[in-house]
Protein backbone atom coordinates (compact mmCIF):
# COMPACT_ATOMS: atom_id res chain seq x y z
CA UNK A 1 0.00 0.00 0.00
CA UNK A 2 2.41 2.57 1.12
CA UNK A 3 6.49 2.14 0.02
CA UNK A 4 9.15 4.54 1.16
CA UNK A 5 12.63 3.34 0.61
CA UNK A 6 16.38 4.72 1.27
CA UNK A 7 14.23 8.57 1.29
CA UNK A 8 16.29 11.62 2.52
CA UNK A 9 14.72 14.81 2.04
CA UNK A 10 16.81 18.52 3.01
CA UNK A 11 15.25 21.84 3.18
CA UNK A 12 18.62 23.88 3.01
CA UNK A 13 21.20 22.38 5.59
CA UNK A 14 18.39 20.60 7.70
CA UNK A 15 18.24 16.61 7.09
CA UNK A 16 14.71 16.29 7.45
CA UNK A 17 14.91 12.27 6.90
CA UNK A 18 17.69 10.47 6.23
CA UNK A 19 17.95 7.25 4.64
CA UNK A 20 14.60 6.48 5.98
CA UNK A 21 12.63 3.07 4.67
CA UNK A 22 9.34 2.16 5.64
CA UNK A 23 6.20 -0.32 4.28
CA UNK A 24 2.54 -0.20 5.24
CA UNK A 25 0.51 -3.22 4.15
CA UNK A 26 -3.03 -2.82 3.41
CA UNK A 27 -5.63 -2.68 6.07
CA UNK A 28 -2.42 -1.74 8.90
CA UNK A 29 -3.14 1.60 11.17
CA UNK A 30 0.22 2.79 11.86
CA UNK A 31 1.12 5.70 14.12
CA UNK A 32 4.23 7.70 13.54
CA UNK A 33 5.89 9.33 16.95
CA UNK A 34 8.13 11.87 17.35
CA UNK A 35 8.83 15.30 18.48
CA UNK A 36 8.25 18.74 16.33
CA UNK A 37 11.01 18.49 13.97
CA UNK A 38 11.15 14.92 13.91
CA UNK A 39 10.43 14.70 10.29
CA UNK A 40 6.73 13.31 10.39
CA UNK A 41 4.99 15.86 8.32
CA UNK A 42 7.56 15.72 5.55
CA UNK A 43 7.21 12.16 5.12
CA UNK A 44 3.08 12.62 4.62
CA UNK A 45 4.24 14.89 2.54
CA UNK A 46 6.50 12.94 0.52
CA UNK A 47 3.75 9.81 0.52
CA UNK A 48 0.45 12.21 -0.81
CA UNK A 49 2.87 13.60 -3.40
CA UNK A 50 2.80 17.11 -2.10
CA UNK A 51 6.92 16.85 -2.02
CA UNK A 52 9.49 14.98 -3.64
CA UNK A 53 12.46 13.18 -2.04
CA UNK A 54 16.18 14.32 -2.73
CA UNK A 55 16.49 10.39 -2.80
CA UNK A 56 15.15 7.39 -2.54
CA UNK A 57 11.47 6.22 -3.70
CA UNK A 58 8.03 6.60 -2.72
CA UNK A 59 5.04 4.22 -3.75
CA UNK A 60 1.40 4.56 -3.15
CA UNK A 61 -0.55 2.17 -4.34
CA UNK A 62 2.07 0.73 -6.58
CA UNK A 63 2.51 3.93 -8.26
CA UNK A 64 4.17 7.29 -8.00
CA UNK A 65 2.43 9.29 -5.47
CA UNK A 66 2.04 12.46 -7.91
CA UNK A 67 0.23 10.26 -10.48
CA UNK A 68 -3.57 11.01 -10.50
CA UNK A 69 -3.60 7.87 -10.79
CA UNK A 70 -2.38 7.40 -7.18
CA UNK A 71 -4.28 9.71 -5.49
CA UNK A 72 -7.57 8.34 -6.29
CA UNK A 73 -7.24 6.36 -3.50
CA UNK A 74 -6.05 8.99 -1.01
CA UNK A 75 -7.55 10.98 1.61
CA UNK A 76 -5.30 13.38 3.35
CA UNK A 77 -5.65 15.68 6.47
CA UNK A 78 -2.41 18.24 6.73
CA UNK A 79 -1.86 19.73 9.77
CA UNK A 80 -3.35 23.27 8.55
CA UNK A 81 -6.49 23.13 6.47
CA UNK A 82 -7.83 25.99 4.76
CA UNK A 83 -11.98 26.16 4.33
CA UNK A 84 -13.54 28.73 2.60
CA UNK A 85 -14.70 30.52 5.32
CA UNK A 86 -18.17 31.80 3.15
CA UNK A 87 -19.30 28.36 2.23
CA UNK A 88 -21.72 26.66 4.26
CA UNK A 89 -20.17 23.26 6.15
CA UNK A 90 -22.77 21.22 4.06
CA UNK A 91 -21.67 22.89 0.59
CA UNK A 92 -17.96 22.10 1.58
CA UNK A 93 -18.56 18.58 1.78
CA UNK A 94 -20.61 18.39 -1.51
CA UNK A 95 -18.40 20.11 -3.45
CA UNK A 96 -15.29 17.43 -1.86
CA UNK A 97 -17.35 14.45 -2.43
CA UNK A 98 -18.91 15.69 -5.67
CA UNK A 99 -14.95 14.84 -7.06
CA UNK A 100 -15.71 10.87 -6.32
CA UNK A 101 -17.75 8.66 -7.88
CA UNK A 102 -19.23 6.93 -4.66
CA UNK A 103 -18.64 9.80 -1.85
CA UNK A 104 -20.49 8.91 1.55
CA UNK A 105 -23.87 10.72 2.00
CA UNK A 106 -23.04 14.64 3.20
CA UNK A 107 -25.74 14.02 5.87
CA UNK A 108 -23.97 10.28 7.20
CA UNK A 109 -20.41 11.66 7.22
CA UNK A 110 -21.64 15.08 9.20
CA UNK A 111 -23.58 12.66 12.06
CA UNK A 112 -20.18 10.37 12.23
CA UNK A 113 -18.06 13.48 13.31
CA UNK A 114 -20.54 15.37 15.74
CA UNK A 115 -21.07 18.41 12.95
CA UNK A 116 -24.64 17.50 11.70
CA UNK A 117 -26.03 20.38 13.35
CA UNK A 118 -23.21 22.71 12.11
CA UNK A 119 -24.41 21.65 8.77
CA UNK A 120 -25.90 25.08 7.63
CA UNK A 121 -23.13 27.10 9.50
CA UNK A 122 -20.40 28.84 6.86
CA UNK A 123 -17.34 27.34 8.44
CA UNK A 124 -16.06 30.81 8.94
CA UNK A 125 -17.95 30.52 11.79
CA UNK A 126 -16.83 27.44 13.37
CA UNK A 127 -14.75 27.01 16.08
CA UNK A 128 -10.88 25.73 15.85
CA UNK A 129 -11.68 22.26 16.95
CA UNK A 130 -14.88 22.08 15.02
CA UNK A 131 -12.93 23.03 11.71
CA UNK A 132 -10.32 20.32 12.61
CA UNK A 133 -13.19 17.75 12.75
CA UNK A 134 -14.52 18.75 9.43
CA UNK A 135 -11.13 18.59 7.82
CA UNK A 136 -10.92 14.80 8.81
CA UNK A 137 -14.26 14.25 7.70
CA UNK A 138 -13.33 15.30 4.22
CA UNK A 139 -10.41 12.87 3.94
CA UNK A 140 -12.65 10.39 4.42
CA UNK A 141 -16.07 11.24 1.84
CA UNK A 142 -14.16 9.79 -0.99
CA UNK A 143 -14.63 6.51 0.79
CA UNK A 144 -10.21 6.38 0.06
CA UNK A 145 -8.81 2.91 0.97
CA UNK A 146 -6.00 4.43 2.62
CA UNK A 147 -5.66 7.94 4.58
CA UNK A 148 -2.79 9.80 5.49
CA UNK A 149 -3.65 12.03 9.01
CA UNK A 150 -1.31 14.79 10.12
CA UNK A 151 -1.20 16.01 13.39
CA UNK A 152 -5.42 14.80 14.09
CA UNK A 153 -6.70 16.16 16.83
CA UNK A 154 -4.67 18.93 17.76
CA UNK A 155 -7.22 21.72 18.99
CA UNK A 156 -9.67 19.51 20.39
CA UNK A 157 -10.88 19.28 23.43
CA UNK A 158 -11.52 15.14 25.20
CA UNK A 159 -14.86 14.81 23.93
CA UNK A 160 -13.78 15.96 20.34
CA UNK A 161 -10.88 13.65 20.24
CA UNK A 162 -13.12 10.70 21.69
CA UNK A 163 -15.60 11.36 18.29
CA UNK A 164 -12.25 11.90 15.90
CA UNK A 165 -10.82 8.53 17.32
CA UNK A 166 -13.80 6.19 16.90
CA UNK A 167 -14.43 7.69 13.16
CA UNK A 168 -10.78 6.48 12.51
CA UNK A 169 -11.14 3.23 14.97
CA UNK A 170 -14.59 2.69 12.09
CA UNK A 171 -12.45 3.32 8.85
CA UNK A 172 -9.69 1.04 9.64
CA UNK A 173 -12.33 -1.39 10.79
CA UNK A 174 -14.09 -1.12 7.90
CA UNK A 175 -10.57 -2.24 5.87
CA UNK A 176 -9.23 0.96 5.62
CA UNK A 177 -5.27 1.79 5.88
CA UNK A 178 -4.74 4.62 8.15
CA UNK A 179 -0.96 6.53 8.51
CA UNK A 180 -1.12 9.26 11.31
CA UNK A 181 1.43 11.52 12.85
CA UNK A 182 1.55 12.62 16.43
CA UNK A 183 2.89 14.03 19.37
CA UNK A 184 0.11 13.03 21.65
CA UNK A 185 1.35 9.99 23.22
CA UNK A 186 -2.03 8.53 24.37
CA UNK A 187 -3.63 8.93 21.16
CA UNK A 188 -0.82 6.91 19.10
CA UNK A 189 -1.36 4.32 22.07
CA UNK A 190 -4.99 4.30 21.92
CA UNK A 191 -5.27 4.10 18.39
CA UNK A 192 -1.91 2.67 16.49
CA UNK A 193 -1.39 -0.99 16.13
CA UNK A 194 2.20 -0.61 15.25
CA UNK A 195 4.21 2.44 16.26
CA UNK A 196 7.17 3.85 14.64
CA UNK A 197 9.31 6.81 16.28
CA UNK A 198 11.08 8.92 14.26
CA UNK A 199 13.99 11.95 15.83
CA UNK A 200 15.79 13.94 14.13
CA UNK A 201 14.66 12.58 10.44
CA UNK A 202 15.61 8.76 11.41
CA UNK A 203 13.05 6.08 12.15
CA UNK A 204 14.42 4.58 15.79
CA UNK A 205 11.82 2.15 16.44
CA UNK A 206 9.75 0.10 13.92
CA UNK A 207 7.26 -2.09 16.17
CA UNK A 208 3.98 -3.53 17.84
CA UNK A 209 3.00 -1.52 20.96
CA UNK A 210 4.36 -3.83 22.97
CA UNK A 211 7.72 -4.56 21.28
CA UNK A 212 8.07 -1.03 21.41
CA UNK A 213 7.90 -1.15 25.27
CA UNK A 214 9.73 -4.19 25.46
CA UNK A 215 12.78 -3.22 23.40
CA UNK A 216 13.18 0.04 26.00
CA UNK A 217 13.61 -2.34 28.47
CA UNK A 218 13.06 -0.20 31.67
CA UNK A 219 10.24 -0.80 34.04
CA UNK A 220 8.47 1.07 36.98
CA UNK A 221 8.30 0.29 40.83
CA UNK A 222 6.07 2.04 42.96
CA UNK A 223 6.35 1.32 46.86
CA UNK A 224 5.74 3.53 50.45
CA UNK A 225 9.19 4.05 52.20
CA UNK A 226 9.71 6.63 54.51
CA UNK A 227 13.37 5.98 54.43
CA UNK A 228 13.68 5.94 50.55
CA UNK A 229 11.89 8.67 50.57
CA UNK A 230 15.06 11.33 51.87
CA UNK A 231 16.67 13.08 49.04
CA UNK A 232 19.11 10.77 47.41
CA UNK A 233 18.24 7.92 49.16
CA UNK A 234 17.61 5.40 46.57
CA UNK A 235 20.76 6.72 44.33
CA UNK A 236 22.98 5.88 47.00
CA UNK A 237 21.66 2.24 47.96
CA UNK A 238 20.37 1.19 44.01
CA UNK A 239 22.70 1.99 41.15
CA UNK A 240 20.66 -0.19 38.71
CA UNK A 241 18.00 2.49 39.53
CA UNK A 242 17.74 5.32 36.87
CA UNK A 243 15.12 7.82 37.82
CA UNK A 244 13.42 8.64 41.12
CA UNK A 245 10.23 10.51 41.90
CA UNK A 246 9.18 11.16 45.21
CA UNK A 247 5.85 12.13 46.76
CA UNK A 248 5.11 12.18 50.63
CA UNK A 249 6.48 8.45 51.57
CA UNK A 250 5.20 6.83 47.67
CA UNK A 251 8.33 6.48 45.67
CA UNK A 252 8.35 6.06 41.95
CA UNK A 253 11.48 4.74 40.59
CA UNK A 254 12.53 3.57 37.40
CA UNK A 255 15.00 0.66 36.38
CA UNK A 256 15.75 -2.00 33.64
CA UNK A 257 16.68 -4.81 36.34
CA UNK A 258 13.07 -4.35 38.86
CA UNK A 259 13.90 -7.89 40.18
CA UNK A 260 17.40 -7.63 41.17
CA UNK A 261 15.85 -4.22 43.09
CA UNK A 262 13.01 -6.25 44.99
CA UNK A 263 15.87 -8.88 45.57
CA UNK A 264 18.06 -5.95 47.06
CA UNK A 265 15.68 -4.30 48.83
CA UNK A 266 14.41 -7.11 50.70
CA UNK A 267 17.28 -7.97 52.16
CA UNK A 268 18.45 -4.20 52.82
CA UNK A 269 16.63 -4.20 56.05
CA UNK A 270 14.35 -0.63 54.76
CA UNK A 271 11.04 -0.66 56.17
CA UNK A 272 8.44 -0.51 53.57
CA UNK A 273 4.90 -1.34 51.76
CA UNK A 274 2.76 -1.12 49.21
CA UNK A 275 5.14 -2.61 46.53
CA UNK A 276 4.26 -3.14 42.77
CA UNK A 277 5.88 -3.24 39.41
CA UNK A 278 4.73 -1.97 36.57
CA UNK A 279 5.68 -2.01 32.73
CA UNK A 280 6.46 1.73 30.84
CA UNK A 281 4.33 3.51 29.43
CA UNK A 282 4.64 4.99 25.88
CA UNK A 283 5.59 8.05 27.04
CA UNK A 284 8.11 6.78 29.43
CA UNK A 285 9.66 4.21 26.37
CA UNK A 286 9.75 7.53 24.07
CA UNK A 287 11.32 9.19 26.27
CA UNK A 288 14.08 6.87 26.86
CA UNK A 289 14.57 6.64 23.18
CA UNK A 290 14.85 10.42 22.15
CA UNK A 291 16.96 10.81 25.46
CA UNK A 292 19.89 8.49 25.11
CA UNK A 293 23.39 9.18 23.12
CA UNK A 294 24.10 7.79 20.06
CA UNK A 295 25.33 4.18 20.64
CA UNK A 296 23.09 3.31 23.49
CA UNK A 297 20.77 0.09 23.30
CA UNK A 298 17.93 2.51 22.27
CA UNK A 299 19.60 4.18 19.36
CA UNK A 300 18.93 7.27 19.64
CA UNK A 301 20.79 10.29 19.22
CA UNK A 302 21.89 12.89 22.32
CA UNK A 303 19.67 15.84 22.41
CA UNK A 304 20.31 19.79 23.35
CA UNK A 305 20.58 20.71 26.71
CA UNK A 306 17.14 22.26 26.82
CA UNK A 307 16.03 18.78 25.39
CA UNK A 308 15.30 20.07 21.95
CA UNK A 309 17.13 17.66 19.71
CA UNK A 310 19.11 19.03 17.81
CA UNK A 311 19.38 19.90 14.05
CA UNK A 312 21.85 17.90 11.82
CA UNK A 313 23.62 19.77 8.89
CA UNK A 314 23.33 18.36 5.72
CA UNK A 315 26.67 17.16 4.00
CA UNK A 316 27.12 19.68 0.67
CA UNK A 317 25.68 18.36 -1.94
CA UNK A 318 27.46 16.66 -5.12
CA UNK A 319 28.48 18.98 -8.13
CA UNK A 320 24.82 19.20 -10.00
CA UNK A 321 22.58 17.71 -7.65
CA UNK A 322 19.38 18.70 -6.72
CA UNK A 323 18.53 20.70 -3.72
Amino acid sequence: MIEVTGVTRRFGPVVALDDVSLQIAPGELVGILGPNGAGKSTLLSLVSGQRKPDSGTVRLCGLDPRDAAARTSLGLTPQETGLPATLKVREVVDYIGGHYPDPVPTSELLEQFGLGELAGRQTGGMSGGQKRRLAVALALVGRPSVILLDEPTTGLDVNARQVLWQAIRDYHASGGTVLLTSHYLEEVQALAERVVVVDQGVVRADDTMDAILEQVGVRRVVLHSAGLAAPGAVEARFPQVTRVQVSGDRVELFTPDADGFVRELVVSGIDFHGLEVRGTTLEEAFEQMVAAPAGSPSGSPAVSPTGAPAVRPAPAPARGEQR
